[in-house]
């Protein structure tokens, strides 16, 4: 297994230095690149010396190998726009509130995801999976941030039963309500995507292994379907299901961007746009790292795990 984890780990560091590398192109080519930091009031000599000072006076590639070279360090670099703040402590100190929002929408995702597609599939072409099925729809086929703009209206306009925005009432202390009921909304909107796709795959999956052959036997056998779906069913349907919410899991935890926005969520969803709209290049850099390397842990983790639910997988 130790020989699979090194491969792996090789061939995400190929991928990571992709990711950053076409990052920063990106960064360059935009229109009006770094120079829209610059005010146009200001004379040649402070145009210099001020690129001279955020070291984007060297080419391209040269700026690009410094920044590497720091990394490898493990400096991030200095923020162009906030005050020459250190990226690392701008970036971790979002970490909390994006792993909060993020924790509690893949929380939702397998506690709505797994049961309904469940639900479903045990009461294949039933009412209650066409309800299921078209809430599903529903799920895949609307927006973010339109049903974030659904939500506050309803819940929290008409009605007043939510906050609409940030983590925590101003001017409170610490209460667990209160942070729960400025958790709900965001979450919601930030998983119902992904409880969408979970729920359709538990369903195809489990009608599929509810068709194979030793399913007939167990039957055959006179056992229960209540034994059958929990015993035989959930158990080689879990790996696949796994796998489908291993590629979700990313998403819910670094894919906020416009959850985040939306409903005022102090996370690295929102510094990642703040920072783009900024064209804070080091800033944008270190956040597409620490993202990066967030999807590449967690789908190694994912990996890992396979082999706990079926110990016929072995890695090599």
């Amino acid at each position: 297994m130790w020989r699979y984890v090194l491969a792996r780990s090789f061939s995400s560091l190929v991928v990571l230095f992709v990711v950053l590398s076409l990052t920063f192109v990106l960064i360059q080519i935009a229109p009006g690149g770094l120079s829209i930091l610059m005010d146009p009031n200001m004379s040649r000599e402070e145009v210099a010396r001020l690129s001279r000072n955020l070291g984007i006076d060297r080419p391209p590639h040269a700026q690009y190998l410094a920044w590497l070279g720091n990394v490898a360090r493990g400096d991030l670099g200095a923020s162009l726009t906030y005050g020459g703040r250190p990226v690392r402590d701008l970036v971790f100190n979002r970490i909390p509130a994006t792993v909060v929002l993020g924790g509690a929408a893949a929380i939702l995702t397998l506690l709505l995801g797994i049961p309904l597609g469940v639900y479903a599939a045990r009461h294949q072409n039933r009412f209650g999976d066409q309800v299921v099925g078209f809430l599903t729809f529903l799920g895949l086929a609307t927006p973010n941030f339109w049903l974030g703009i659904l939500m506050i209206v309803l819940f929290s306009v008409m009605l007043g039963w939510l906050p609409a925005s940030g983590v925590r009432t101003i001017g409170m202390g610490f209460d667990i309500g209160d942070r729960l009921s400025h958790l709900v909304m965001p979450a919601f909107v930030l998983a119902s995507g992904s409880v969408a796709e979970l729920v359709r795959y538990t369903r195809s999956t489990w009608l599929e292994i509810l068709r194979l052959d030793y399913i007939l036997v167990a039957r055959g056998k006179g056992l229960g379907e209540r034994i059958i779906n929990y015993r035989h069913v959930m158990k080689n349907a879990l790996i696949p299901i796994l796998t489908v919410f291993g590629v979700s899991l990313p998403r819910l935890v670094g894919g906020s961007a416009i959850v985040e926005t939306l409903f005022g969520w102090p996370g690295i969803g929102q510094l990642a746009v703040d920072s783009a709209m900024r064209r804070d290049a080091p800033l944008i850099l270190g956040i597409t790292m620490v993202v990066s390397l967030a999807v590449i842990l967690s789908n190694l983790l994912i990996d890992l795990i396979y082999p706990l639910l079926d110990p016929r997988i072995r890695y090599s």
